[in-house]
């Protein structure tokens, strides 16, 4: 079966969904609200689906890659932007070296978990 593939959305939970938008947009990711519940977010081509539903199961086992081309760039402008104070709940991991190459935590304000990285 061949794939001609445009993108790939997953859909993230949202404990509190104006809080999530919030933070979303305050990382940098553009926002086009689909409906009252559903808005999704990109960055470049890339992107996903927030909605207003919360099943901590699901979320608490949620977690997304996003890779970047310099994390360390990533990191030091992530910081500026101070969100651990600003949203409860969010949590950063610093950068750690892998053998494949860098990556970075963000836990969202709902506890979905970002790996930001880049390849060797």
């Amino acid at each position: 079966m061949e794939h001609k593939a445009i993108s790939i959305r997953p859909f993230i939970g949202a404990i509190d969904f104006e809080i999530s938008r919030s933070f979303y947009r305050d990382l940098g990711f553009e926002e086009t609200v689909l409906a009252h519940n559903l808005s999704v977010f990109k960055t470049g081509n890339n992107g996903f689906y927030l909605q207003d539903a919360y099943v901590k199961d699901w979320v608490d086992n949620t977690m997304l890659f996003l890779e970047v081309e310099d994390v360390e760039r990533f990191w030091s402008e992530l910081i500026t932007l101070n969100l651990t104070a600003k949203y409860k709940n969010v949590k950063l991991g610093p950068i750690r070296t892998e053998p494949w190459g860098k990556e970075c935590f963000i836990h969202d304000p709902s506890g979905n978990l970002w790996h930001v990285g880049q390849f060797n």
